[in-house]
């Protein structure tokens, strides 16, 4: 069966723009990424407000997009997002800045039981308002240090213990059975700052994409992305769990032209290495950033890397038996296991197949019984309502339907 290139904006994978950017329709993508602070979130220990991320889905829902979103307690530059019946508990929150006294971070203490219970109840309670939910693709942990990016640097000393960051985990663990989380740095048992992680059930975030992704041979290697991964014996974590995050900002005005960064490290080598499945970058979705023709050329062909790509490479009828090889020229799984459906003669029906499966590299063969001379379709719809079905990279793939056999 023949290959064609599936389509940019194939449900969880690819670019994500912001979903407040001012160009977000100038590239295709299938999710939008937003923050929300903890205060608008959790106001008392069992008292939730769920509206901001509801009125947010709702309107990513309108555009076909399902949702990737972080919860942040301290953002450098704005408002404290602790919850205030905290701080009139008594919580202590340390006033400090940065850049030369331009940014103020409000940064909570982390150690304080009454803190960390609240961290665990909102886990808890937002598990049980969104884990499966549809409309939402992943979340990233969020919840501790600078952005919910999981530091307090240049203040290490504010830091959260792994104490702290194990509970979080174990909260996180215990609520999202269904949803993919992924947390910012990957750890192991030696690791001095963060708590280790490489067995647990979550991916990771590169928020320093291209900048800090790959080992140089120099001082950095111990602490960018790859050398994480490679000391925290986590490298081929991709295979089961989602890796994501963001370009750097630095290199977000010279994303994907002639004239990239001096410490660009390349789009294309990252995504296959670290096997990447979504990034965001705001300089193919702000309108601050030019876009010409040949900087969204570059961008189409690049980040058509990213993620999955399933192709139906051969199918095959023997003994009343169609069998279909199904191979992955992507770089990562498909993470969920929606149903796959087949129309059989105007019949439709779900199969047992289960794209988790296919992995790059790994071809796998999906097989079902039917009669030589009838009909066949295929189609992986959505679970989100309106959510683009996930189309195969195959000549024959339609808008909703692949035909096998007509």
């Amino acid at each position: 069966m023949e290959y064609a290139p599936a389509p940019l904006d194939n449900p969880l994978r690819g670019m994500v723009p912001y979903a407040s950017a001012t160009g977000r329709d100038r590239f295709p993508h299938s999710m939008e990424f937003s923050y929300f602070a903890l205060d608008e979130l959790m106001k008392g220990p069992d008292e939730f407000d769920w509206t901001p991320i509801d009125a947010v889905l709702r309107d990513v829902k309108k555009r076909r997009n399902q949702l990737i979103f972080r919860v942040y307690a301290e953002y450098p530059g704005k408002a404290s997002a602790v919850p205030e019946y905290l701080i009139d508990a008594g919580l202590a929150v340390t006033d400090w800045t940065s850049e030369g006294g331009r940014i103020t971070h409000h940064t909570p203490d982390y150690e304080d039981g009454r803190f960390r219970d609240a961290l665990e109840a909102f886990i808890k309670a937002m598990g049980a308002k969104y884990d499966g939910n549809p409309d939402i693709g992943y979340i990233t942990a969020g919840l501790l240090g600078s952005w919910g990016e999981w530091h307090t640097y240049p203040r290490p000393e504010l830091w959260a213990s792994k104490r702290t960051q194990r509970e979080v985990m174990d909260a996180y663990a215990g609520a999202f059975k269904a949803t993919k989380v992924l947390l910012r740095y990957p750890a192991g048992p030696e690791s001095e700052r963060y708590s280790d992680n490489h067995d647990r059930p979550f991916g990771y975030h590169d928020d320093s994409f291209a900048w800090t992704t790959l080992k140089t041979g120099g001082p950095n290697d111990s602490w960018c992305f790859e050398g994480l991964l490679e000391a925290t014996n986590a490298g081929g974590k991709w295979k089961h769990q989602p890796i994501g995050g963001e370009i750097r900002p630095e290199l977000w005005s010279r994303s994907f032209t002639s004239d990239r960064h001096p410490r660009d490290q390349g789009f294309v080598e990252c995504v296959e290495a670290m096997h990447v499945t979504w990034l965001m970058d705001s300089g193919l979705f702000d309108a601050r950033f030019p876009m010409d023709e040949e900087r969204k050329r570059t961008a189409l062909t690049e980040t058509a890397r990213l993620g999955y790509e399933l192709h139906v490479a051969e199918a095959k009828w023997a003994d009343g038996v169609m069998s279909l090889t199904v191979e992955n020229r992507g770089v990562a799984p498909f993470y969920y296991d929606w149903p796959v459906e087949v129309e059989v003669e105007g019949e439709v029906r779900t199969t047992n197949w289960r794209l988790t499966d296919v992995l790059p590299g790994q071809p796998r063969v999906w097989s079902l019984e039917m009669a030589k001379s009838g009909r066949l379709r295929i189609r992986i719809p959505n679970p989100m309502k309106g959510g683009r079905p996930l189309r195969f990279a195959n000549k024959q793939q339609g808008m909703e339907w692949l035909v096998v056999q007509s």
